[in-house]
């Protein structure tokens, strides 16, 4: 039967790929990658030759269409992104709806994403959290920090690794001084690691120590 399938790929660790996430790529009839040169890597690993489509942010508004209508014809597709599970932060959420609106049946399969080890690595309550993914660079950032300071729920925040000393210095004037936060960087890979502590402490680390790869930063809610 003919459908979507949403593959997630390794944040960091090729090792971190499922048997059933490799059976579905060399068996689907077409994959959708975020970017193909990035994809091709981990397909020629994996000893996977399925043919590849580009299908990333810039161009999904107008290829949305023509692959619903090749799932309908009877192909079933795979997407994935460079890394992670799609439509997280990435290329992947305009598909599924398109498919869902369409009666076409979606299949996502559990696999790596990034903020679920960083939010657990924490230490913070995870029993109820928001996960906020990249903040806006400039119009509404402002506002954003103003309704997230009375958030009293864990965040989990998206950020580069070039304006991450700034984000932290807004939690430190946004959510105070002492507000409990959590680093994690380069997830799964050689050099990653964690830095937990006060907003301040957190910012005068990175502050000396310029930071590098991909980061997701946990934040504490607001005490009540």
């Amino acid at each position: 039967m003919s459908k979507l399938y949403l593959v997630p790929t390794p944040i960091g660790n090729l090792e971190d790929m499922t048997f059933r996430a490799i059976r579905i790529l060399k068996e689907a009839d077409l994959i959708l990658a975020e970017d193909t040169r990035t994809s091709g890597k981990l397909l020629k690993y994996y000893e996977i030759d399925t043919q590849m489509m580009s299908h990333h942010m810039h161009n999904e508004h107008k290829t949305v269409d023509a692959i619903v209508k090749r799932i309908a014809a009877g192909e079933t597709i795979a997407c994935i992104s460079d890394a992670g599970t799609p439509a997280i932060s990435d290329p992947g959420f305009l598909l599924t709806r398109a498919c869902v609106e369409a009666g076409i049946e979606v299949d996502c399969l559990p696999g790596a994403t990034a903020f679920v080890p960083a939010l657990v690595n924490s230490g913070f309550p995870n029993d109820k959290f928001v996960f906020e993914g990249f903040l806006p660079v400039k119009k509404g950032r402002q506002t954003r920090f103003l309704a997230l300071k009375e958030e009293t729920r864990t965040m989990i925040i998206y950020e580069s690794p070039h304006k991450l000393v700034k984000t932290l210095g807004h939690f430190v004037a946004y959510f105070g001084e002492d507000r409990p936060v959590s680093v994690s960087r380069e997830i799964t890979k050689l050099h990653e690691e964690t830095v937990r502590g006060t907003a301040t402490e957190v910012l005068a680390h990175y502050t000396n120590k310029p930071p590098k790869g991909e980061i997701v930063i946990i934040v504490g809610g607001k005490s009540k």
